[in-house]
């Protein structure tokens, strides 16, 4: 039963519906309502408009603003030869090990890797002992998701699901949350193994997009798997992957003996893209 009014809305409110309504919204290109918009979400959320590669008059419409790319040299790299990189700006909601199988939610909640790959439990079994990271990307954040380490693509997997909001609150509320939405679970093979990075949408997120293929199918019925032929997409770390248009998370995953988080990150801890995060074995 849902603890809070905030939860019980939650599972009562048409998600998709909501998202699509929100998405048309946001991809206006009447400059009244996107520059109405984005100054106004500018002002709500303290953006940084210093870091942002074009003026706000420049923008298409809000979400062209919302997956903004920064100004060169706004981020600096960590060294991807001895270090993971933070895929995004963001904070660290949990991160740790993977033990049978699950990774931690919150306080009396975990989901299983299988599940957040789309049921992929020969991919799953690879993680096993490995090592997770959640980030989590607050509304000011800028959106674009790269690379934590270099990788050769292997597979893309679309999968539907719910769109709860995705925040602390529905953390420690919702059983399974980052398992139970909507997503795009991207494997990849790399000097560190194989790994994972995958983006998990919420409420009101009009879309998830990547460097490879555009947007992903949204807010479909149908898990939908890509695979790719070996060397076909290549990313170096620190490339961009993708974009959430108005979203979300990122939940990274290594193979066991291959990274080791930094001691000074915890949940709660904020990072920026392409710092490091951990420690390569």
């Amino acid at each position: 039963m849902a603890s809070s009014p905030f939860i019980w809305l939650q599972h009562a409110l048409p998600h998709h519906a909501l998202s699509r309504g929100v998405g048309k919204l946001a991809s206006s290109t009447v400059p009244m309502v996107k520059d109405t918009l984005i100054r106004r979400f500018i002002a709500a959320y303290d953006v940084d408009m210093g870091e942002a590669a074009l003026p706000v008059s420049d923008y298409a419409s809000f979400n062209d603003f919302f997956t903004r790319a920064l100004k060169p040299g706004a981020r600096a790299l960590g060294d991807a030869a001895t270090q993971i990189l933070s895929p995004a700006d963001g904070a660290i909601s949990q991160i740790g090990q993977i033990s049978a199988g699950r990774v931690f939610q919150a306080k009396g909640h975990d989901f299983s890797v299988a599940e957040l790959l789309g049921g992929d439990a020969k991919a799953a079994a690879q993680f096993e002992g490995g090592a997770f990271a959640t980030i989590y990307l607050s509304p000011r954040d800028y959106h674009r998701v790269h690379m934590p380490a270099a990788g050769e693509l292997n597979s893309a997997t679309y999968v539907p699901g719910d769109l709860f909001s995705v925040n602390q609150v529905t953390a420690e509320n919702v059983t399974g949350l980052f398992a139970r939405n909507e997503r795009l679970a991207c494997l990849f093979s790399g000097e560190v193994g194989q790994f994972a990075s995958v983006m998990v949408g919420a409420m009101i997120v009009a879309g998830i997009e990547t460097v490879w293929s555009g947007p992903a199918e949204p807010h479909g019925r149908k898990l939908v798997r890509s695979e790719f032929a070996g060397g076909e997409r290549q990313l170096a770390a620190g490339d961009e992957m993708g974009r959430f248009v108005l979203g979300s998370t990122v939940v990274l995953l290594f193979e066991p003996g291959v990274v080791e988080w930094l001691p000074s990150l915890s949940p709660g801890s904020t990072v920026r893209m392409g710092e490091p995060i951990g420690r390569r074995l």
